[in-house]
């Protein structure tokens, strides 16, 4: 076997080349990525208004429109208990600063970092923290406020003209292929398609599943605003791994702060590591992954590029776009191999899930046909 260190080193030098242009240009092409996943997303719907005689144009608007309402009855229906917590918003904070204050000095008791440590110190100095930082942390909430705002904009924007001008979109792809291999990439972009709408569809699925456990879960507990917290952390898992945990802190440190024992907060912990542990494990390859055919190492190292690169919204975008690469590299010889590092069938002979369940299937009816045949 021949290293060659001048490939080598091209493929290095192309991939750090590759990932400093993502980073450079993400103020355009986290957007476009976004729209580009909308769009799978609405075309079904657009090509049904286009069936009962309504132009491109128009179809594309009233589908993106039909999006807009829909979000925006979400958070109508949420704003009530959001006007509410945003009410308890001072009484919370002044709960947390008794509560954080006691912390620092039991542990500062039994270590001593401080001589005389008092609880009322402790509380004067983090308000006095807050009013020195209250205008620093204005203007980052402030500036990334508008930083979402212009990239929903941006994003509804280019979904739009990606539903409008999708057909001369796809003429073009194809014309960059062989005319005997204009099929297979048209083909391709359709798969590619495929893979987005099922990736979409299944999330949204499994936002609908958790959310509506976590609420129910909160509830039973005796969390305030429990579906207001169930869907908020229900609606993080579109950040794979990681989303239901972060979101998780928040239904936390809430009970903490309001309940007067120990055991609510506890439940509400246990619940959402019980949650964690059925989501990663059955819920997100079953509804998520049978769309992605993506194995568990290269999911991770997207997320860790895409959080690297785009941050939060690479973590989001990776994952898709990695299955969606997946699929490209299966059409090309040369890139079979690396459509094979992606894919799920890397573990080789074992089968997958679905195999393991269909087999178990035939050999559970194989006992009970052998039960009725004794008989």
């Amino acid at each position: 076997m021949h290293l060659s260190f001048r490939r080598l080193f091209f493929v290095l030098a192309t991939s750090f080349a590759l990932f400093a242009a993502l980073g450079f240009a993400k103020i355009v092409l986290i957007p476009i990525g976004m729209a580009l996943l909308v769009s799978f997303i609405l075309l079904p719907v657009c090509k049904r208004l286009e069936k009962w005689g309504v132009n491109r144009t128009l179809s594309a608007f009233l589908a993106i429109l039909m999006l807009i309402l829909v979000l925006s009855g979400a958070i109508f229906l949420f704003s009530t208990q959001i006007i509410s917590l945003s009410k308890e918003v001072s009484n919370l904070s002044a709960k947390f600063m008794d509560s954080f204050s006691d912390v620092l000095v039991f542990i500062n008791k039994n270590i001593n970092f401080i001589d005389e440590l008092t609880r009322e110190e402790v509380i004067t100095r983090g308000k006095e923290w807050m009013n020195e930082s209250s205008a620093s942390i204005m203007k980052t909430v402030v500036n990334s406020i508008a930083a979402i705002i212009g990239g929903l904009i941006s994003t509804i924007i280019f979904t739009l003209l990606f539903l409008i001008y999708r057909v001369g979109l796809t003429k073009g792809f194809v014309k960059f292929s062989a005319r005997d291999k204009r099929e297979q990439t048209l083909g391709m972009l359709k798969r590619v398609q495929k893979v987005g709408q099922g990736y979409l569809s299944g999330m949204f699925t499994l936002i609908l599943i958790m959310g509506t456990s976590h609420s129910i879960a909160l509830w039973i507990i005796g969390i305030d605003s429990p579906f207001l917290f169930g869907y908020f952390v229900g609606s993080l898992v579109i950040i794979p791994y990681v989303g239901t945990v972060a979101g998780a802190v928040i239904p936390i440190l809430y009970a903490f702060m309001t309940s007067d024992n120990l055991l609510t907060p506890l439940l509400v912990i246990a619940y959402f590591q019980a949650i964690q542990m059925t989501e990663s494990n059955f819920l997100s390859p079953k509804i998520v992954g049978n769309s992605m055919h993506v194995n568990a190492l290269a999911a991770i190292i997207s997320l860790i590029i895409g959080a690297a690169v785009w941050g939060v919204a690479g973590m989001i975008l990776f994952m898709p776009f990695v299955a969606m690469l997946k699929v490209v590299c299966d059409e090309f010889t040369q890139l079979k191999p690396v459509g094979l590092l992606i894919s799920s069938d890397v573990a080789g002979g074992r089968g997958n899930s679905s195999d393991k369940i269909a087999r178990f299937k035939s050999k559970f009816r194989g006992w009970f046909s052998s039960d009725k045949k004794k008989k």
